[in-house]
């Protein structure tokens, strides 16, 4: 899974989170039930707003749900999942997307693709995911043709792109495409007044997510030779975070537009344009601070997951900090430690804690071989944490809805 919006579950309350879990479970299983099973690799978190537009605009009854089976990812749990026109146009972007990024990486040879029978193979699956992705768009009405167009485009100003040239003009396609795939989630919920709004929307995040692959990509391109848009038009990184900055603040206003649906059901909360708020004027400036180098989320990682905790040492027990060393039950009275496991039988444990993501999204895990409890890595990060809210002054980003998001403990 790729994309620049990729928000810790633990920065979104349980609604918010059944909701966000519900969109890209509902994409992943799209993908595979339209396009086969393979075709789950393109699952992308950005294309993944698609459908998270289209279900904050919808009324109540327009929106669709099913529950998925046990998957490994959540933890062998059932979900409600998101299913409808949404969730298959969000595939449909996804899928254009993992072609351009495929066809981009045979261009540039980069690893295996710069062997030529790879990248005959590669190149035999980028079309197959283009077609498909312009299949499943004009099922939902939409005109890939945009995608498509912007995709050929992209080549051709990059290859005029020089130094002074303006990295907007390079950005031009992306917004183009992402402008217009925001704007027919507003088509699909029968909200047409909302497409202008979204558009703009769009253009800004478009621009945002190709100026943030850029800086990501910028030192892995120049130790490899591979072009690169920063690179090749002599923009400062300076420049860049000016620009990245300007299109996070534009995007606010735009939101503020849009006539989101209202009267969400209970298992619905958050799909009335919380989660949008949440993800595009909130989880888009972390990707900012988490492509220029400043740690996105905002708590401390604990220094060894699987190892000896942190803290205090007691007398025989040195690797245990006091509060952990004698449990007690409910009547006070000190239980022993349960049975570590083997080393194999430690591996095992430790796959499933990662294959499960309870390693880092769970409050606690049972440590893997020593059976103790653990924090999980995003325990305890907050969430508030936003970049405007500094020491529980008035929030700026909550200025633009009531969201009820910011829980700082201020009035804003």
């Amino acid at each position: 899974m790729f994309g620049i919006v990729r928000p810790c579950r633990h920065r979104l309350d349980e609604p918010l989170a059944a909701q966000w879990t519900a969109h890209l479970c509902g994409l992943c299983l799209t993908l595979r039930g339209d396009h086969g099973q393979f075709a789950r690799v393109v699952t992308n978190y950005d294309a993944l707003l698609v459908s998270v537009l289209t279900d904050a605009q919808s009324a109540p009854d327009g929106v669709r749900r099913r529950t998925a089976g046990p998957c490994p990812l959540r933890g062998m749990r059932t979900a409600a999942v998101a299913r409808g026109d949404g969730a298959r146009l969000a595939a449909a972007v996804s899928l254009v997307l993992a072609s351009a990024k495929v066809r981009d990486h045979i261009g540039d040879g980069d690893g295996l693709l710069a062997r030529r029978p790879v990248a005959l193979a590669a190149r035999r699956v980028a079309a197959n995911w283009g077609r498909a992705g312009e299949r499943g768009a004009a099922a939902v009405g939409f005109d890939a043709a945009v995608l498509v167009d912007a995709v050929d485009r992209q080549a051709g100003l990059e290859s005029q792109a020089g130094p002074g040239s303006s990295i907007l003009a390079v950005t031009e396609p992306t917004e183009t495409a992402t402008a217009a795939a925001f704007a027919h989630t507003a088509v699909l919920a029968g909200r047409p007044a909302n497409a202008a709004p979204l558009a703009q929307a769009g253009r800004l995040f478009g621009r945002l997510a190709h100026l943030l692959d850029a800086v990501e990509d910028r030192e892995a391109d120049a130790a490899s030779g591979a072009w690169n848009p920063l690179t090749a038009t002599g923009t400062p990184l300076a420049e860049a975070r000016r620009l990245a900055d300007d299109a996070v603040h534009g995007i606010r206003p735009a939101l503020r537009e849009v006539d989101w649906a209202t009267g969400a059901s209970p298992e619905r909360r958050g799909a009335d344009g919380r989660l949008v708020h949440r993800l595009l004027a909130h989880e888009v400036r972390r990707s900012v601070d988490r492509a220029f180098g400043t740690d996105a989320c905002g708590h401390p990682r604990p220094a060894a997951a699987f190892g000896p905790p942190e803290g205090p040492r007691a007398p025989g027990r040195p690797y245990d900090p006091p509060e952990r060393q004698h449990p007690r039950n409910a009547f006070g009275a000190r239980q022993p430690h349960p049975a570590g496991r083997g080393f194999w039988a430690g591996c095992a444990a430790a796959a499933g804690l990662c294959c499960t993501c309870r390693l880092c999204c769970a409050d606690e895990y049972e440590g893997p071989w020593s059976r103790r409890r653990r924090e999980g890595w995003c325990s305890g990060c907050g969430d508030c944490d936003c970049s405007c809210c500094e020491a529980c002054e008035c929030c700026e980003c909550c200025e633009c809805c009531d969201c009820g998001c910011c829980d700082c403990g201020c009035d804003c």
